[in-house]
């Protein structure tokens, strides 16, 4: 197998790995994840992956542009790294990585960074997979994220989360606030369902769209595609199903 990368030359010809059913709701949701990155290549981003369809894949940007709530400079930051299915076991997560840590070399950046969990969650990738590749614990947020660094430069400073993400708060003390990207193709359709069964609990519910770096910096979760917030407080970076949503906010209400 061979990696590729994703450019404003093949990306209306290449599959994005998110999103790559054909059907109607993937090719929409694939269609959302494409316009996004077209307007991000000017800003740094990359996303590789391997020749196969699959989801097998890294996608990352500098930090000065980077959809995520993590301050500092020189560093790239890993937006996701995935392999998922058949493929995993055979070190195509590492080779992935290398391709990151090569570019960060290859433009005298002073390392990469990435957030993580400090116990294994969905979508976020396991940190001792980086561990296990030199990066260390800089920073943590609440309730459970975690920044690490592999520092290219030994002498540099190390990059942080932003204060409302360090803190686990959003602007909005009342209900619920979803807090979404379309770096990820699934969070436009999926707040929109979720938004409906809040409405239908007569819960108040605030939707934000980011639509620009600056804002995922201010604003975003420490998972940047999306942060669920209860009275101004953050509970959740997960996607969920309508069903799982309705069994979640079933226990938060108690």
């Amino acid at each position: 197998m061979e990696i590729i990368s994703i450019h404003p030359g093949n990306i209306d010809q290449e599959h994005i790995c998110c999103a790559i059913g054909n059907d109607q709701p993937n090719t929409r949701r694939a269609s959302s994840k494409k316009e996004w990155m077209k307007a991000r290549f000017e800003e740094g981003l990359v996303f590789k992956r391997f020749d196969q369809r699959g989801k097998l894949f890294i996608e990352y940007m500098p930090i000065e542009t980077v959809w995520k709530p993590i301050e500092g400079n020189n560093y790239m930051v890993i937006s996701c790294l995935w392999v998922s299915g058949q493929f995993k076991g055979k070190k195509l997560s590492s080779q992935l990585l290398g391709e990151c840590i090569k570019d960060a070399r290859a433009k005298n950046m002073d390392g990469v960074a990435v957030v993580t969990s400090n116990k294994v969650k969905p979508f976020l990738t396991d940190k001792k997979f980086f561990l296990h590749h030199g990066f260390e614990l800089v920073d943590s947020a609440y309730p459970y994220f975690e920044l690490l660094t592999l520092k290219l430069n030994k002498n540099a400073e190390s990059p942080r989360f932003s204060p409302l993400a360090k803190n686990g708060t959003c602007p909005h003390p009342e209900g619920f606030a979803f807090i979404y990207s379309n770096q990820c193709p699934f969070m436009e359709e999926y707040t929109g369902l979720l938004s409906e069964v809040l409405k239908r609990k007569s819960i108040p519910c605030k939707i934000i769209h980011l639509e620009s770096c600056s804002e995922a910096q201010q604003w975003g979760s420490p998972f940047g595609t999306l942060g669920m917030y209860f009275n101004g407080r953050f509970v959740t970076h997960e996607l969920m199903p309508v069903k799982k949503f309705e069994q979640f906010l079933e226990t938060l209400l108690q």
